[in-house]
C-alpha cells in the first residue's frame, strides 16, 4: 500500500465521520491579513467536538477495528486532546477505553476524558512515559493500542480536515498547520493537495513547530524520524520528541516548508486571537498564527491557519495572557531604587501617569540584599500600549532622575 493515502480514502473516511464530528467554521482574520498583505482565514477546529481535531483520527481508527478487537478494548496515552477523542469515540461505539495521562495533565482535559467514560490512569511525568505504560498495558491485557499519530488510519482520519479546508476555501494558496508527531499535517497535506490537484490547482502546506519541541527539522535533514531532547513549552499538545514513521513519509513528500516559533510568539498569538478574533485557543492550536506574527510567513496568496485545538486550562490562559502582554511590550515590571524619604512613591506614580501608562501592582520594601539603610526598592507592574509607549514611560522616569530596571518576564 502506498505511503500516501488516495483521495478516495479520505472521502470515505469523511462520510463515515459525518455523524461523529462537527463542521467547524472558517472565518476571516483581518488583523492577520493586514500583516502579510493577503487574506487570512482561520479554520476553527478549537470548536470541534472534544475541543480539537483529534476526534477525527481517533474515531476513524476505532471504526476500522474488527469485532474481536473491539471486544478487547482500547488503550491510549495523551496529555489531553487525543485522550478525549479516543474516549468519546470509544463511548459511541461501546468499546472499553483505558487512557494513560501524565501527572501534570490540565484538569479540564482530565475531567473531560473521564466524563466520556474512559478509565484514566495518571502516572509518569511526560507523554512519552504514558505511551510506554500504555504499550505495556496493551501487551499485558490484549487491548488495542490507539497511537495518537503513528498509524495510517489516524492519518486518514485527520486528513478529513484537509478536505474541509478545500471545501471552505477552494481558492486557498497556503495552509499553515501545527506539527507535533505529524499526524495532522500529514493527513491535511495528502488530502488537501489531492483535492486541489483534482481541481487542477496546486497549494502549499507549511508546518509550524514549537522551538522547544522542534523534532521535524532535524528529522527531515536526516531523512528519517530523529528523537530529540525536548524542553518545556506552553504548547504541550505538540510536545513530541520524535515524529511518527507513518506521517513522516508523507511529510517528506508533500510538506513544502517547516517553520519554528518560540513560546513568546505563541503567547502573542493567543493574545491576538483573543483580542482581535474573540477566539479562545490552546497554545498548540495557535502556532499557525504565531508564525504569521513572528514574520515567518511571506505573502503567498490566500492563507488558511488551522486552529487545531481550544482545550486550555483557565489558569494557564491567565499566565499565557500575562506572558503575551509582556512579549508584546504591553506589560512590564520594573524595579527602582529610591531614597527612603516621603513622597518618592507618589512622585514615581505621578510620572507613570504623565506618560499615560497604568500602574497594575506595587511593592515597596526596605528589605533586600544590597540595600543601604537609607534606600528602598520600589517594584511596579505597569500596563502600556506597546513597545514604543514602554520606552516613553521608561524615558520619562529616567529624565526625572530615576533608574528603572526592567524585570525579565
Amino acid at each position: 500500500m502506498s505511503a500516501v493515502p488516495e483521495l478516495a480514502e479520505f472521502e470515505e473516511a469523511a462520510r463515515g465521520l459525518e455523524r461523529v464530528i462537527s463542521r467547524t467554521p472558517a472565518l476571516p482574520a483581518v488583523a492577520l491579513s493586514d500583516i502579510i498583505g493577503s487574506p487570512v482565514i482561520l479554520k476553527m477546529e478549537n470548536l470541534q467536538r472534544t475541543g480539537s481535531f483529534k476526534i477525527r483520527g481517533a474515531a476513524h481508527r476505532l471504526s476500522k477495528l474488527t469485532d474481536e478487537e473491539r471486544s478487547r478494548g482500547v488503550v491510549a496515552a495523551s496529555a489531553g486532546n487525543h485522550a478525549q477523542g479516543v474516549a468519546l469515540a470509544a463511548q459511541a461505539l461501546g468499546i472499553p477505553a483505558t487512557i494513560f495521562m501524565p501527572l501534570g495533565v490540565p484538569v479540564p482535559k482530565l475531567l473531560a476524558t473521564r466524563g466520556y467514560g474512559a478509565e484514566v490512569v495518571l502516572e509518569g511525568e511526560t507523554v512519552a512515559t504514558s505511551l510506554r505504560l500504555a504499550a505495556e498495558f496493551a501487551e499485558r491485557t490484549g487491548a488495542v493500542m490507539i497511537h495518537p499519530f503513528d498509524h495510517r488510519d489516524v492519518v486518514v482520519g485527520q486528513g478529513t480536515l484537509g478536505l474541509e479546508l478545500l471545501e471552505d476555501v477552494p481558492d486557498v494558496d497556503t495552509i499553515l498547520v501545527g506539527i507535533g508527531g505529524g499526524g495532522l499535517i500529514a493527513g491535511v497535506a495528502a488530502a488537501a493537495k489531492a483535492k486541489a490537484a483534482a481541481a487542477g490547482r496546486t497549494i502549499r502546506v507549511i508546518g509550524v513547530q514549537a522551538e522547544n519541541a522542534a523534532a521535524m527539522t532535524p528529522s527531515l535533514a536526516a531523512g528519517e524520524p530523529v528523537e530529540i531532547v525536548t524542553k518545556p513549552t506552553i504548547a504541550d499538545g505538540i510536545l513530541v520528541a520524535q515524529p511518527g514513521g507513518v506521517p513522516f513519509e508523507i511529510i517528506q513528500d508533500l510538506v513544502d516548508d517547516v517553520i519554528t516559533v518560540t513560546d513568546d510568539d505563541i503567547a502573542r498569538a493567543l493574545l491576538v486571537l483573543l483580542e482581535q478574533s474573540r477566539v479562545v485557543v490552546e497554545p498548540a492550536g495557535a502556532v499557525s498564527v504565531a508564525a504569521i506574527l513572528a514574520g515567518k510567513v511571506e505573502d503567498t496568496g490566500k492563507t488558511l491557519c488551522v486552529l487545531s485545538g481550544g482545550n486550555i486550562d483557565p489558569l494557564l490562559m491567565q499566565r499565557v495572557v500575562s506572558h503575551g502582554l509582556a512579549a508584546s511590550g504591553r506589560y512590564l515590571t520594573i524595579r527602582i531604587p529610591l531614597p527612603d524619604r516621603p513622597g518618592q512613591l507618589a512622585r514615581v506614580s505621578e510620572l507613570v501617569s504623565e506618560a499615560g501608562a497604568n500602574v497594575m501592582e506595587v511593592m515597596h520594601t526596605r528589605h533586600g540584599q544590597g540595600l543601604q539603610i537609607s534606600e528602598v526598592i520600589l517594584q511596579m507592574s505597569i500596563e502600556t500600549r506597546g513597545a514604543e509607549h514602554t520606552d516613553l514611560t521608561l524615558d520619562t522616569l529616567r529624565r526625572a532622575g530615576f533608574d528603572p530596571i526592567v524585570v525579565p518576564d
